[in-house]
């Protein structure tokens, strides 16, 4: 399947003020980019065909990759002054690279996209900003399976605060973190039909307009994951990610465990 990736956002709460203009999904998790762990999670399930929503901060997305260089993340050899690659990450992708606009919402950016997914009845899509270790191929057979329209990944919510059940009195009844609540958020990752396309309206966003619909009709499927998901929407979070990276804690690198 191709995978639609959205990274044209302005990512607030992630810049370092109004002169950081390096855009969240490249933002770095050990040497590479939080994009690239994400591309890098679907090809390792056979998905090698990408189609990225570029608006703010494109020009570091698209100059990352026109000067990718390997030997950051493969061992390799120099022999007669020559660099023999012993493993490459992606010499076997196809990236497009579209320009979406500099404030489209998420499901203006797909409408935007729509050619380039030719023929194929379904696709891949995401934030690009979430690490997980949800096996994909699951997910993918169950959306399948189910014959809903859409699917999005959902998991716990994962907020550290605590929620208050009280009377109308005042009288607390009841303290229990949210993430002890039955309740799930949304994840990121969608397996999407093109009937999706009927339901986005011009300048319309991808969950609220679209999945929306389709959860009122009973035809969006929820893939509930409870392992490894974190977002990196802030910089204490992708500092996180980084330092497990760097101790070896990193779950989402599937393709490390094959």
């Amino acid at each position: 399947m191709k995978v639609v990736l959205f990274c044209g956002g302005y990512g607030m709460r992630m810049r370092d003020g109004t002169d950081d203009m390096i855009p969240k999904p490249m933002q770095l998790v050990g040497p590479r980019p939080l994009l690239w762990h994400v591309m890098r999670y679907y090809a390792h399930y056979g998905h090698k065909e990408f189609i990225l929503c570029l608006g703010y901060g494109g020009l570091h997305i698209k100059n990352f990759f026109l000067s990718y260089e390997e030997s950051v993340s493969n061992d390799f050899v120099i022999r007669d002054g020559q660099v023999e690659m012993l493993s490459s990450d992606i010499s076997d992708w196809k990236i497009t690279f579209v320009d979406t606009g500099l404030e489209s919402a998420i499901g203006e950016r797909l409408r935007r996209v729509r050619d380039y997914l030719g023929d194929d009845e379904c696709f891949l899509a995401n934030y690009a900003d979430v690490l997980t270790d949800a096996p994909l191929d699951d997910m993918i057979d169950k959306f399948t399976a189910s014959g809903a329209a859409a699917s999005m990944m959902v998991v716990p919510p994962q907020s550290s605060f605590h929620c208050v059940d009280m009377k109308p009195t005042g009288e607390v009844k009841e303290i229990m973190p949210v993430s002890r609540m039955p309740l799930w958020e949304n994840g990121g990752y969608f397996v999407l039909n093109k009937e999706i396309f009927d339901l986005l309206p011009p300048g319309g966003d991808l969950v609220a307009d679209a999945c929306g619909a389709l959860a009122g009709q009973g035809r969006l499927f929820g893939y509930q994951h409870l392992g490894f998901w974190k977002p990196a929407d802030t910089f204490k979070e992708r500092a996180e990610l980084d330092a497990g990276y760097r101790s070896g804690a990193r779950p989402w690198m599937v393709w490390e465990h094959a």
